[in-house]
């Protein structure tokens, strides 16, 4: 198999998937480094939710909504911004089905994400789950594509439809906060055979992109409702506030 995958990557060059440079990995060493240089792990982001502090942020690492009002999560890792330079592969992986993608954003976060991540108490790895609905519609979760590749140690187990999902016609992208809270309220579900792996454990879940947090806010909710220890999110992408949502997609 190492053989057949080295011949194929000489025979058959891809591309980058920031630059778009034809080489023979789908992350070239400059995207790659730029990627890490501007990797949320070194900027000082909220330990709960994962939004940029900005200089009126108080105490405890954390912003003052999480303060103020604390979620269900306990804590948010986030690889990247959303308009950094991975946008567009997310997009591509999302809405073209260019699964390939999920291997370069697997990479970025095994090599640049889990260097910084304390995984020796989670017991277990959810990916955010799409409706049957939107399932069959797109051919694949995006989140699951991703979150199977991760390098993850044997005392997690991940789990693919442990969390199921109602089906909406509703599209929450230009939702407010508000509006996300309202639609989502008992979207999820555990199913059943899934309930003895949660209970009173730490869990992990995974999620592509990370907006108002409206999404994993109801999942952590949900989790614990049902007897999880412990909730953290893993991200891809973040939106964080506007003021530094600045050019970062030219490396």
């Amino acid at each position: 198999m190492h053989f057949l995958r080295t011949l194929f990557q000489h025979l058959l060059p891809t591309a980058c998937i920031v630059c778009t440079r034809h080489q023979t990995e789908m992350l070239c060493h400059a995207c790659f480094a730029f990627l890490e240089s501007q990797s949320l792990f070194h900027y000082p982001c909220c330990i709960c939710c994962g939004v940029d502090l900005d200089d009126c942020s108080t105490e405890e690492n954390q912003c003052k909504a999480c303060l103020l009002h604390a979620p269900a999560f306990d804590r948010t890792h986030c690889l990247d911004r959303y308009d950094g330079v991975l946008q567009d592969a997310m997009h591509q992986l999302k809405y073209q089905r260019r699964l390939a993608i999920a291997d370069a954003l697997a990479f970025g976060w095994n090599r640049l994400a889990l260097p910084h991540l304390n995984t020796s108490e989670a017991a277990v790895l959810l990916p955010v789950p799409l409706s049957i609905q939107k399932l069959n519609q797109r051919g694949f979760n995006q989140s699951w594509e991703i979150a199977r590749r991760i390098r993850l140690p044997p005392s997690i187990e991940p789990l693919a439809n442990a969390l199921g999902r109602h089906h909406s016609d509703a599209n929450q992208v230009e939702n407010n906060r508000l509006d996300r809270q309202t639609a989502l309220r008992h979207a999820f579900y555990i199913h059943p055979e899934a309930l003895p792996k949660i209970h009173n454990k730490s869990i992990i879940v995974f999620d592509d992109v990370m907006t108002t947090g409206s999404t994993l806010q109801e999942i952590a909710t949900l989790l614990k409702d049902n007897g999880a220890r412990s909730v953290v999110n893993w991200v891809v992408l973040r939106t964080l506030r506007p003021q530094t949502q600045i050019d970062l997609r030219n490396p």
